[in-house]
């Protein structure tokens, strides 16, 4: 009993970690719409809505470092960037909420043990892309990640390689490719 105890608790840990540790990732492309026809994009207009987190919002490099790896997948799919007539719009936003964790008792309770539940607070980040038909303004792919941001939004070098994993993860299955 003491063994199946152990592993008990063991799963409830690794799932309590992971519960927000891991960056989920995905994507959605309209049904129907034939992405042979595209070849050319360009940025809509910014995104009126803050993010959430004013060290977000100040920070000059995170709409940099976001734009860029966009920018780098769909060269790498073929797409290029011009300003004028494109064929797709590439639309963003990004959203830092404040999310609370409730983690269960580990162990055995005893009357001398606290055998309250613990909860912690987190940030969680979660970027979106919206890719639009310029002719319809309809969207054909949206693509979206979400992931645990404590001590990434401060951190540049950790922002720059979330921003790229992220966006890498979403286009992984970009029609075309």
């Amino acid at each position: 009993m003491p063994a199946l105890r152990h592993f008990t608790v063991a799963a409830l840990a690794a799932f309590a970690v992971s519960g927000c540790a891991t960056m989920t990732a995905g994507s959605y492309a309209q049904r129907g719409v034939d992405f042979a026809q595209y070849h050319t994009y360009n940025w809509g207009p910014p995104d009126a809505l803050p993010t959430g987190d004013p060290r977000l919002d100040a920070n000059p490099f995170f709409e940099d470092h976001f734009e860029g790896a966009v920018e780098q997948q769909l060269a790498r799919r073929g797409f290029g960037l011009v300003q004028e007539n494109p064929d797709l719009i590439v639309h963003w936003h990004a959203n830092v909420t404040q999310r609370l964790q409730v983690h269960g008792v580990e162990g055995n309770c005893t009357g001398e043990q606290d055998c309250q539940p613990r909860a912690s607070d987190y940030d969680s980040g979660t970027l979106v892309i919206d890719v639009l038909d310029a002719r319809t303004r309809k969207v054909v792919w949206r693509g979206w990640s979400q992931d645990v941001m404590n001590g990434v939004i401060t951190n540049q070098d950790r922002l720059q390689q979330h921003v790229e994993n992220a966006v890498r993860r979403m286009f992984v299955e970009f029609p075309g490719t």
